[in-house]
């Protein structure tokens, strides 16, 4: 058996063990109520964000959080290291899932009862919600804008308009019903180009912004937000709405021409992807005066809606990760502390520079018998708040550092 064999044998069996803990009720983790020495930001007033749309997932195929070694809710380990804000993505109508696992009874994970689920969680412990809608069954980001199925033989922009709206009226009414209204709402995830732009069939609208089809993306966006403003009339939850753009590069030139050619005009955030290590052309160095430039320019909030930074370049299991082959930062090596500096330097800018938060992407996505679609396990288990035993790893605590907050 080879090394790698041999540890993958390893973490099978701590998983396997890690399941008989999870039948138990977590144990009693009360929240320090005592006034911290540090600041501890409202997500209004800077959204200390994490994105923990795998939990219910992983939790149900073997994944075990734990904290000073006792197993814990994940949730709350968040909200206890300084998380004000949770992130979940929703999908259309994710049947793919059942197909991953050849198993038609299995939860449509990061659908609407999955999304419930996850909301009722942070709300429960009062934190804050942003609900990434991708307007797709899938996965959406720069290289996928792909239609739900179930709107794809749709040939009128005004139809196409309708849906959206509806879509997107129907979710946050059932939402709001339920006590469960987000805070704040993306209309689309990493929408480079556009939403809903690729593998279309023959007559499908255009809403390709990088082929000149800015107004046609536009009307789609305004419907998507006018359904959340017209939910929100009747809550008490006046949800933000975010527009989200992947890689700093990109983000000035996309609210410039979705603003003029697009004329959307009624958001409030300014949300963006930023993978330093993926995220190149705009330096670490540079990206505060972009947050600053944007802020100032559109007059609008500005937030990282997307980020992350690994611990080590090692591996917990066969699933191939997505960090650790690129050379690290200078100053920030893959290892806990840097990726901690990485963290606390990045908010630290964010916040000087007059941005609204940092939501960390998937900080929970331990190793465990979880499929996707490309593989089992993990490909992030290096870059989140979590070692390969699943217990809490000192960084996650750059959510309640203590932050010079300009005047």
């Amino acid at each position: 058996m080879t090394m790698k064999a041999q540890f993958m044998f390893l973490i099978l069996l701590f998983l396997s063990l890690a399941c008989a803990d999870k039948k138990q009720p977590y144990e009693e983790y009360p929240i320090p109520e005592e006034k911290p020495k540090y600041h501890l930001f409202t997500s209004d007033e800077f959204a200390m964000g994490v994105d923990l749309s795998y939990v219910n997932q992983i939790e149900d195929h073997g994944g075990v959080y734990r904290d000073s070694s006792k197993v814990r809710d994940p949730f709350r380990i968040m909200k206890v290291h300084g998380a004000n804000m949770v992130r979940v993505r929703l999908w259309h109508n994710p049947v793919w899932v059942r197909t991953a696992y050849n198993n038609q009874q299995k939860p449509l994970y990061s659908g609407l009862a999955d999304v419930i689920k996850s909301i009722q969680r942070a709300k429960a412990l009062g934190l804050a919600v942003n609900l990434d809608i991708h307007y797709s069954d899938s996965w959406a980001d720069p290289g996928k804008q792909k239609p739900p199925v179930a709107w794809e033989s749709i040939t009128s922009l005004q139809v196409l308009k309708d849906s959206v709206y509806n879509y997107t009226f129907s979710v946050l009414s059932k939402l709001n019903k339920q006590g469960l209204m987000p805070e704040m709402v993306q209309i689309g995830n990493e929408t480079n180009c556009g939403l809903m732009m690729t593998g279309t069939k023959t007559g499908f609208p255009n809403l390709d912004g990088c082929n000149n089809r800015w107004q046609e993306l536009g009307s789609v966006l305004n419907s998507g937000i006018k359904a959340v403003r017209d939910v929100a009339v009747n809550s008490m939850v006046k949800t933000k709405v975010a527009l989200h753009v992947a890689d700093p590069k990109n983000v000035y030139w996309w609210f410039e021409q979705i603003t003029t050619s697009g004329a959307v005009t009624d958001y409030d955030i300014i949300g963006m992807s930023y993978y330093p290590l993926w995220h190149t052309t705009v330096s670490f160095a540079n990206f505060p005066a972009l947050v600053t430039k944007l802020k100032n320019d559109f007059q609008k909030k500005v937030m990282i809606v997307e980020t992350a930074y690994p611990w080590t370049s090692e591996f917990a299991d066969s699933y191939n990760n997505q960090f650790g082959s690129q050379p690290p930062l200078s100053g920030y090596p893959f290892t806990k502390e840097g990726q901690c500096k990485f963290l606390i330097d990045l908010c630290q800018n964010t916040i000087s520079a007059g941005g609204s938060g940092v939501i960390y992407w998937e900080p929970a996505w331990i190793s465990s018998q979880l499929k996707d679609l490309w593989g089992t396990g993990s490909s992030w288990e290096n870059a989140t708040f979590f070692d390969f035993t699943g217990n809490v790893i000192p960084s996650i605590d750059y959510m309640r550092y203590n932050y010079t907050i300009p005047k």
